[in-house]
């Protein structure tokens, strides 16, 4: 008696199911000659070879070496000897004495006085100026691309030029400032030659500068704020000013808080716009700590009590930074 051929035809009557023993030998589905499990992932131990992403790191390593790491020993080696920039006395170890020295030093402190007075003149307002500028474009002023623009372009100057330019405004007789001040009837201000104007004269300088660079990324956090906040406060009949203060300070608060620590840090090592405005002068009232050393060291002479004078600097910064790392780090939990 003849069998009844089925639906599938003759091939599916008498088809061999593939046997366990094939399936793990790789037949889709199981496990193929490399090992891979059943879903096809490499397991532990396998792929790429531990240490192949070495030879990408050693060019870095190289350079941070050569760069930082020795010319950091070098100098620090260099603040315990009395190595001058004429070369007498270069090598001669002195110990701690350039130390004691810069801590005895009335200009050091000087200095680091003038650089700590700057920095809260600067910094404040380098931070609240930029949020508002942000806060500003962010609303949808009319054409944003021209504010953009005019907050950011300045920050693309060199300082040369800066400076240059405010030195013009500057300038007792003919400076924009003070013919402004005549035409209200108010005398001319000394701004780069009277102590009680200079260094709020370069700070203001700063301000206009550098303040492109925090408005920037204030106007990125501000972006990337999810828009349902917003729209639920409104549902909630939250106005503009609470949509402010509950949603986008809080939200700027990481933000807020890097800016503060870069613009400290920036602040701290003002040197350029500085010298070329009033060279540290009218006597010794905008002289940061920077030019000190650098006063001290190719002025002078002195490389290694210049030397010894940056590291006394160095850990003042590292001080300030790690304060402020964890002052923040609080805030955030």
């Amino acid at each position: 008696m003849s069998s009844v051929p089925t639906v599938g035809g003759p091939a599916a009557v008498d088809e061999p199911r593939p046997s366990a023993k094939r399936r793990r030998r790789g037949v889709p589905g199981g496990g193929g000659p490399s090992g891979d499990g059943p879903s096809g992932r490499v397991r532990p131990g396998g792929g790429a070879s531990k240490g192949a992403g070495w030879p990408f790191v050693v060019p870095f390593l190289v350079f941070f070496v050569l760069f930082l790491i020795v010319p950091l020993a070098f100098g620090l080696w260099m603040s315990l000897t009395d190595s001058t920039l004429t070369g007498h006395g270069d090598g001669t170890f002195a110990g701690l004495d350039n130390y004691t020295e810069a801590f005895g030093d009335s200009e050091v402190w000087q200095s680091l006085g003038n650089t700590a007075w700057f920095t809260v003149l600067s910094s404040v307002p380098l931070v609240l100026f930029a949020l508002v500028m942000a806060l500003l474009v962010h609303t949808g002023l009319p054409g944003q691309w021209i504010w953009r623009l005019s907050f950011f372009a300045p920050y693309l100057l060199p300082v040369a030029v800066v400076t240059q330019v405010w030195g013009m405004l500057y300038q007792p007789e003919l400076g924009l400032f003070n013919t402004m001040l005549k035409a209200v009837g108010i005398d001319g201000i000394g701004w780069l030659v009277e102590e009680k104007y200079a260094m709020w004269s370069v700070a203001l300088l700063t301000l206009w500068w550098t303040v492109g660079f925090n408005f920037l990324l204030y106007l990125a956090a501000l972006q990337s704020v999810p828009d349902h906040l917003y729209e639920a406060a409104a549902l909630d009949g939250a106005g503009a000013w609470r949509r402010l203060w509950s949603i986008t300070l809080p939200q700027m608060r990481r933000t807020t808080g890097l800016i503060a620590v870069l613009q400290v840090l920036a602040s701290l090592k003002v040197f350029d716009q500085i010298y070329l405005l009033t060279k540290g002068g009218p006597a010794g009232s905008t002289r940061p700590i920077l030019e000190y050393i650098y006063d001290t060291g190719f002025t002078n002479y002195r490389l290694g009590y210049a030397s010894a004078v940056s590291y006394v600097f160095f850990a003042v910064v590292l001080i300030l930074s790690l304060a402020q790392l964890k002052l923040f780090s609080r805030r955030e939990d």
